[in-house]
Order: C-alpha cells, then sequence, then structure tokens
C-alpha cells in the first residue's frame, strides 16, 4: 500500500471487531518488501491466524475473517478444545507450522497466552496482536497473572461442573464479560458460552515467550471486567508492545463505527513492522493531542501509546 493510498473502512461487527484486526498486515509487506534489497515489488499479503479465548469459540471471529477476506487475506480462526493449556498450545502450533509465508497471529483473552506459546520459534511469524489478551512470562500460568491485579468480578462469577469446567455464572455474565454487548445479545452469549478446564489455568508456559522475539501489539479494553486493565498494561509495557487503549469491555460489538486502516506516526521500537494498524474508531476523525510525559497520546475515543523501556 502507497502511501498515497486512502485509507479503508471496512464495517465491523464481530467480537472486538476490527479491533483484532490490528493486523499489521500492510506494514508486515512494508518490511518484507524492505528486506528484499532493491526489489520496487510488493510482499505477498501474511495470513491472518485468529486465536479465540475462554467461554468462546471461533464463530466469534466470523465477522472479523469476512472483513478481512474483504481486503485479500487469507485467515484462518483456529478452534481449540480448551481442555488443556498444552492441548490448546499443539492446535494452534499445528496450524501455525502449515502456512507458508508471512503471519501475523492474533489472540483474545486466554487466546493470548496460547499463541504466546505456539509462535514462539516459528520464523514466519511477523506480528503478535493480544486483544484484551493473556500474554504470560515463561513458567507463568493464567491463573498467575489474574492474581496479580483485583478481581474485578470474573473470579466470583466463576464456577466449575463436575467434570472441573469452569462456566460463568449466566446471570453476571453481561457484566463482566459482555458489558460491551447489548443486553439481549450478552445473554445469548451466556447460554452458548464454551467452558474451559480450570486446570487450564493454572499450567504454566514452559518455553521462551514469543513476545520476546517477535514485534507485538496489544489492545486494552479500559473496561474491561474480565481481566483488570491495569494488568493488560502492565502485561503490554512488560513486552515492549504497541498499544492502543479503547473504552470497551471485554468483548465488544460497535455495528455502527467503521474500523479504518490508520497510518501509525511512529514506529515501534522493535520491528519495522506494523506501519499499519487497524483500530476501531468513531466516524470523528482522530485528533491527536498534547503527549503527556509518559508518551500518551489521546487520539479521540482511543489511546495509542508506546510502552516504555
Amino acid at each position: 500500500m502507497s502511501r498515497n493510498t486512502k485509507p479503508g473502512i471496512v464495517f465491523a461487527h464481530g467480537i472486538w471487531a476490527l479491533l483484532a484486526l490490528t493486523v499489521l498486515a500492510s506494514g508486515v509487506a512494508t518490511h518484507l518488501s524492505a528486506q528484499s534489497a532493491g526489489h520496487a515489488t510488493t510482499a505477498a499479503k501474511p495470513t491472518i491466524i485468529l486465536v479465540h479465548g475462554a467461554w468462546a469459540d471461533a464463530s466469534g471471529w466470523y465477522d472479523v475473517t469476512l472483513a478481512l477476506q474483504a481486503h485479500g487475506y487469507k485467515v484462518m480462526a483456529v478452534q481449540n478444545s480448551l481442555f488443556s493449556y498444552a492441548k490448546d498450545i499443539e492446535t494452534t502450533k499445528r496450524v501455525l507450522d502449515a502456512q507458508q509465508g508471512p503471519i501475523v497471529v492474533v489472540g483474545h483473552s486466554y487466546g493470548g497466552a496460547v499463541i504466546t506459546a505456539a509462535a514462539a520459534g516459528n520464523p514466519n511469524v511477523k506480528s503478535l496482536v493480544y486483544v484484551a489478551a493473556f500474554a504470560p512470562d515463561s513458567n507463568e500460568a493464567v491463573g498467575a497473572l489474574l492474581q496479580r491485579y483485583p478481581d474485578l468480578g470474573l473470579g466470583k462469577a466463576l464456577g466449575p461442573d463436575a467434570a472441573g469446567f469452569l462456566y460463568i455464572d449466566a446471570a453476571k455474565y453481561p457484566k463482566v464479560f459482555a458489558n460491551g454487548l447489548p443486553p439481549t445479545q450478552a445473554r445469548a452469549f451466556a447460554t452458548a458460552q464454551k467452558p474451559i478446564a480450570g486446570s487450564a489455568l493454572g499450567e504454566p508456559l514452559t518455553v521462551a515467550p514469543a513476545w520476546k522475539t517477535v514485534p507485538s501489539w496489544y489492545v486494552v479494553g479500559t473496561q474491561d471486567r474480565a481481566i483488570n486493565p491495569e494488568l493488560e498494561r502492565f502485561m503490554a509495557k512488560r513486552m515492549n508492545a504497541r498499544v492502543t487503549e479503547l473504552p470497551a469491555g471485554h468483548l465488544c460489538r460497535h455495528p455502527s463505527r467503521p474500523g479504518r486502516f490508520l497510518k501509525s506516526r511512529r514506529k515501534p521500537r522493535t520491528s519495522r513492522a506494523g506501519r499499519w494498524i487497524v483500530t476501531l474508531a468513531s466516524i470523528v476523525p482522530w485528533r491527536r493531542r498534547r503527549e503527556s510525559p509518559v508518551g500518551v497520546a489521546q487520539v479521540s475515543s482511543a489511546t495509542e501509546w508506546q510502552g516504555m523501556e
């Protein structure tokens, strides 16, 4: 995509909609093209791998998949069992290993912990995108991360079945897990939630995290009640990710707002990849305001900042 190309607009209807599109795809292509010394041709678009979290499944990426495919990207949404962390890593890794060419991996919620392990050591993975997601370090489990900051409601809403799988109390689901959805949709999601084995949340990461070597982006939901936003900021800063903050809950739908491909004014310190990010913006154009001492730039309804070193 050239500098003169106007930003593409895609209307978002999926879970976290085009937040997940933080797809950096054009940036990855630009990066790969730059690596081909002296070549003016544009590199092939990367494959986008989408990884769902707990109490959800791959169907949650349906509208995101359609939007990406409309822009010419190959997309695969991994269907994880949620039976164990190790099994979900294995399933996702198998999908990643089957791809040819550059890959952008997107994880939502628990899916972030999965991609942190599954993408490790894969030379084709060029970017990681964490959407209100867990990003553990070596020997760290999702459950341990949750204990770092105060519980905002998820812990008290969880209950195990006879087999040890965790469900979110249907009555509490709309407020705790789906506070970004209309009540009727939240209730429908509550009835269709896919439980996760409680033991999966206690399984630690056993490899070096992929985010230590792969350029990463993070989307923080400032109204998240499932993962404390402060925990999201902690993980994003620790991985030196490029961060976008949005006033949204853990699940979010904004059917009236377009997702726009916006050119980033600054490149991440770790890579040239990701010159372009996709974020959920209001119809009002983004306006950059004066940055705070910690490097925060207010842009319309979102906040974008670079993790401090």
